[in-house]
């Protein structure tokens, strides 16, 4: 995925109220951006640390700027959580998730419940479907990559979805987009969120796919191209 042009370097002052940050840009200004990304992003701001924007047309917008990299220890983390499905989209066509191929087509936003949706449902031909969510992870340590990074009912809530459609026969798997290239494997972050690290380990017992595959961000293209051990015990 490329990602799109006339990037603005600048430097982190501070992220705030979930959706917003302040940045200082290269000549001084100082400019508030918008923040995609719901998560605590735990471990991903640092004080005046390198962030890249990207810079909208639509002229509605309040804050037209759109935080897409910051750098941590020295590496490139993707924190747009909206760029995620997409990643994730692009590798499932060109059959880079081999764990999911064949797939004869794909469907977006697929309702499950008369509140949830899901992010993929995957035609495989001959009638085999499997439902597929798709999670953004930032968090790392010590080379593991680590989700959620926050407490969150909804990916609980998620998981139980996910069981229950194995349960009633269907295929359903979870695809942890790991956007930051220095990580070796995935693991649960169950110090941070217990029941979650419980349920997807309910989940994978119970037939759903858990997988993780990771990209290495630079300013200008983000490739998920590579897969990742998934570590569910301790």
């Amino acid at each position: 995925m490329d990602l799109p042009p006339h990037l603005i370097r600048a430097r982190m002052i501070r992220r705030y109220q979930r959706f917003l940050a302040d940045v200082r840009l290269e000549d001084g200004r100082e400019l508030t951006v918008h923040c995609p990304n719901s998560g605590s992003m735990l471990g991903c701001i640092e004080e005046n640390g390198e962030v890249v924007l990207s810079v909208s047309t639509n002229p509605g917008r309040k804050y037209p700027h759109t935080l897409e990299l910051v750098k941590v220890a020295g590496v490139w983390v993707g924190i747009n959580t909206a760029r995620s499905n997409a990643l994730a989209r692009e590798a499932l066509e060109n059959g880079v998730i081999r764990e999911l191929q064949p797939l004869a087509a794909i469907r977006a936003e697929v309702k499950v419940s008369a509140h949830s949706r899901l992010d993929f449902l995957l035609d495989h031909g001959g009638g085999r479907l499997t439902y597929l969510e798709v999670k953004n992870c930032t968090l790392a340590e010590d080379g593991l990559a680590l989700f959620p990074d926050a407490v969150t009912s909804r990916g609980t809530r998620h998981l139980g979805e996910l069981l229950s459609l194995v349960q009633a026969g269907h295929g359903a798997a979870l695809l942890f987009c790991v956007q930051r290239g220095d990580v070796g494997s995935f693991a649960p972050a169950g110090r941070i969120d217990p029941a979650y690290a419980a349920a997807l380990g309910e989940a994978a017992a119970g037939g759903v796919r858990i997988l993780a595959y990771r990209a290495a961000p630079t300013p200008g293209r983000i490739l998920l191209d590579t897969p990742l051990p998934v570590r569910l015990s301790p």
